[in-house]
């Protein structure tokens, strides 16, 4: 049986304020009052995993143990079925500037562009599934943990398109609509996100809802 939340203070495990403003609406109707790991000044661990689940498990239990309260984190990314799943937990590594130019940041253009180049050299008929996912990932200072796990399916386009998104969502069709997440309203997109599916799991299990 799943440990319950309950009211009270959550950690969230990023630095990111947009991210912890996101978060936090979500959970608000619930009783949380979150907080980030940033705001505690809890340095960020090495993302070591080789999946979703593991990436999200190791931010989790740092700010749970470093906080001494119970943690959420999320790790999140694109795969691409032609490309065996790529770049799934390297999702924002493609798009680090230093790996191709000696510069730090992130170009996400970059990012979808190598993603494009590799479909093309695989030949103008391959096939461009690709799915994006989210973990989301509670830990209680004493080592439990709880997981959900949200995806959308869909399929990649070029060039792209839109300027509603962020990262790989101008080349993203999600199935059942010929618009990219970046041409969708963000209220649309939310709600059939692979963050939003995942965010639907862990309420039903946590809250009943």
């Amino acid at each position: 049986m799943t440990r319950k939340l309950g009211s009270g203070r959550l950690v969230i495990a990023t630095h990111n304020a947009g991210k912890l403003k996101e978060i936090g609406k979500l959970l608000e109707p619930y009783g949380l009052d979150c907080i980030s790991a940033g705001s505690l000044g809890l340095p960020e661990p090495p993302e070591t995993g080789k999946t979703f689940i593991e990436n999200a498990l190791i931010k989790a239990r740092a700010a749970a143990q470093a906080s001494g309260m119970v943690a959420l984190a999320d790790d999140s990314g694109l795969s691409v079925a032609a490309l065996d799943g790529r770049p799934g937990v390297y999702t924002a590594d493609w798009a680090e500037r230093q790996w191709f130019e000696g510069e730090p940041g992130r170009d996400w253009y970059m990012a979808m562009g190598k993603v494009e180049g590799m479909l093309q050299e695989k030949g103008a008929d391959i096939a461009r599934d690709a799915w994006f996912s989210c973990v989301l990932a509670l830990a209680w200072p004493d080592g439990g943990h709880a997981v959900y796990e949200g995806r959308v399916d869909g399929s990649l386009t070029w060039p792209p398109r839109g300027t509603m998104g962020f990262g790989y969502d101008p080349v993203f069709v999600p199935a059942g609509d010929t618009r990219t997440f970046a041409e969708l309203d963000p209220a649309q997109k939310h709600a059939i996100s692979h963050r939003a599916d995942a965010f639907a799991k862990l309420v039903k299990d946590q809250f009943g809802v």
